[in-house]
């Protein structure tokens, strides 16, 4: 039988032996377990795997049912290369217990130790504190990661446990706290590094939520997805942070058949996407918004899955490379494909098609201007957008013309977005 690689722990004390890393990913499961998310997860565990051991800092899943925790045990099992160890997060409630056992323990390696408190509930567990001391008081611990899920008060957020308790927290390591070399938590969908009580304090959320705002100094948009590196070399510990790629994970996409399949149904969910799109269109026309909301629901439904599909097969760009990776696909289309096809049509005698490829052109190529504009993100500057519903023009700028330059179409028909479409 194989190895659950998912440990449920047993007793409070583990001592582990050719230990010399730990790699640590936070908050991989608290927004959902859907397949786009769960591609940072499974990046997260192959980078991890070069580590001799995993742990998760808590929030492996949006919700502590047992349905969540056999989703989230069953794809570690399949992607982790090393054992895994969680700590609770808030959102690890109800069956955690029977998933993954102890909620406060220690990881006794050869060289430095990790002990794991659980705060879930916005303080720290008696018996949690009182195992810290134990550990510290050994003569044989010289280093220790101090690792929980909810931050302590520190100088970049207020989402964190009150000063009372970290002064419970310090209460308990200050006879040791030299040997305190980390404090190591989640929570946070971001991460930063801080100093509180003079002991490194190191958040990390970026192994599958949403990277969010923490201030105005760390945004969403400077920082990665990623994970912690914990390393004792020579008989000291240190930590460095490694960004996941936007194209983290790619096992499925190597198998040729799957890869077929795949890319077989992002095709079908988004004609069925484009399908309710239109019925919807058409019932909002005839005046039955009713029957107009439930298609653009149907539509959103089947967007999210080719999304979630479409990730499986993804080979995307960096995040700040993206926008310039896109423009040479908007210029073939409209110097090359539209034109050749459009003259087709027009040979032909095919008015509709020869339509839909001149307007499709013409919107093709001011893609590729606008997408030239924003190749340097920082630097873009056009704040609102319109698009014709009717032939799909793209016009950007302050005012849109009256009518379309393509269809003619009417500027009160035109879809905003940006700020004067909100």
């Amino acid at each position: 039988m194989e190895k659950q690689k998912m440990v449920n722990v047993q007793q409070q004390i583990i001592r582990l032996t050719g230990v010399h890393s730990i790699g640590v990913i936070g908050d991989p499961g608290c927004e959902g377990l859907g397949t786009y998310n769960m591609k940072i997860y499974a990046g997260a565990l192959e980078e991890t795997g070069r580590d001799d051991l995993t742990l998760i800092a808590g929030d492996l899943v949006p919700a502590g049912t047992k349905r969540y925790y056999g989703v989230i045990r069953e794809m570690t099992q399949v992607l982790a290369k090393n054992p895994v160890y969680t700590l609770r997060g808030n959102h690890d409630t109800g069956e955690y217990t029977e998933y993954f056992g102890e909620k406060n323990y220690a990881l006794l390696a050869d060289a430095f130790a990790v002990v794991v408190l659980d705060n879930a509930a916005r303080s720290f567990e008696e018996e949690g504190l009182s195992l810290l001391a134990q550990v510290l008081a050994m003569d044989e611990v010289s280093q220790v990661i101090v690792a929980f899920h909810i931050p302590v008060p520190n100088h970049f957020i207020l989402n964190c446990v009150s000063e009372a308790e970290f002064g419970r927290l310090k209460q308990a390591y200050a006879p040791w706290k030299e040997k305190v070399k980390y404090l190591l938590c989640g929570h946070v969908h971001s991460r930063f590094e801080d100093k509180v009580d003079g002991i490194p304090l190191i958040c990390t959320g970026g192994g599958g939520a949403w990277i969010e705002d923490v201030s105005k100094e760390i945004r969403a948009c400077d920082v990665e997805h990623h994970v912690v590196h914990f390393t004792e070399t020579d008989g000291k510990l240190s930590y460095r942070i490694a960004n996941l790629p936007d194209d983290c994970y790619a096992r499925e996409r190597r198998d040729g058949i799957l890869k077929q399949r795949l890319e077989e149904t992002v095709q079908g969910e988004l004609m069925a996407h484009l399908k309710y799109l239109m019925f919807a269109d058409r019932a909002k026309r005839r005046g039955m918004p009713k029957i107009a909301n439930l298609f653009q629901a149907l539509a959103a439904s089947e967007y999210y899955h080719a999304r979630n599909f479409y990730a499986v097969l993804e080979h995307p760009a960096a995040f700040m490379d993206a926008p310039a990776s896109f423009v040479p696909g908007e210029q073939f289309e409209y110097d090359k494909i539209y034109r050749m096809m459009g003259e087709y049509a027009k040979e032909h005698q095919y008015p509709l098609a020869g339509q839909a490829y001149t307007g499709a052109a013409a919107a093709e190529k001011e893609h590729a201007a606008l997408l030239s504009q924003v190749s340097d993100l920082n630097a873009f500057s056009q704040e609102t957008i319109y698009v014709c519903p009717i032939c799909g023009y793209v016009m950007a700028g302050d005012a849109a013309p009256e009518r379309c330059p393509v269809c003619g179409g009417p500027s009160r028909q035109y879809e905003v977005f940006g700020e004067k479409g909100e």
